[in-house]
């Protein structure tokens, strides 16, 4: 399926989220040890997103971790900048690493008992249309993007304090109930959904619409 096809996309943001809610009691016994059962498919995030810069001297050899988690960032910028073009193959490294960090995610935030998938997209869904970069994007931009997001980091880092109590309260209500409260569900989804719009625009470059300043889609 293309970027293009899923039917999340509209007319809204080109940046899509949404989790599926949960209609059912949720695993107690994973919940209660979600942050131990988490590691393993964390440890093979790691593995897929770490990114490495290396540089030689007369000394040795230095390896420094950067980048931005893996995703793609200074390629896309350059290509965008002089040649007026967004590799597709790299479009897709981006979208489906986002996807398998969303899955993560969501998983830890307890928003969905069934273990992440490395491929399939399961109840979290995300999608952005693939760039028609001449048409669509300015090549300057991308040098000032990370400037423009500035405000959202700020109000990105006081809603994950927000969102990290919000589901430790879940955390609670699933032990005693088996639900994840609707509300609280709602808003984990609108700030996991803020910052992917974040890292739409900012990181990987897709989209030259400025992220709103909101939750809902």
């Amino acid at each position: 399926m293309q970027a293009g096809d899923n039917p999340i996309i509209g007319a809204g943001y080109p940046v899509q989220f949404s989790v599926d809610y949960p209609a059912r009691p949720l695993d107690r016994l994973t919940t209660a040890f979600r942050i131990f059962t988490v590691i393993p498919i964390a440890i093979v995030l790691a593995t897929v997103a770490g990114s490495t810069w290396q540089s030689s001297g007369r000394s040795g050899s230095m390896v420094v971790m950067a980048g931005a988690g893996g995703l793609l960032f200074l390629g896309p910028l350059l290509m965008i900048l002089f040649r007026q073009k967004y590799p597709r193959w790299w479009f897709d490294w981006n979208r489906e690493l986002l996807r398998f960090t969303n899955r993560v995610t969501a998983y830890f935030a307890l928003m969905d008992d069934r273990y992440p998938s490395t491929d399939e997209e399961q109840s979290v869904h995300l999608d952005f249309p693939y760039p028609d970069v001449p048409r669509e994007l300015n090549r300057w931009l991308p040098l000032v993007k990370w400037f423009l997001a500035i405000p959202h980091y700020l109000v990105l880092f006081f809603l994950g304090i927000a969102a990290f109590v919000a589901v430790v309260v879940a955390w609670f209500a699933i032990l005693f109930t088996g639900r994840y409260p609707r509300g609280l569900f709602d808003f984990v989804e609108g700030v996991i959904r803020w910052s992917n719009r974040v890292t739409g625009y900012a990181l990987i470059l897709v989209t030259d619409r400025y992220p709103p300043f909101r939750l809902g889609s």
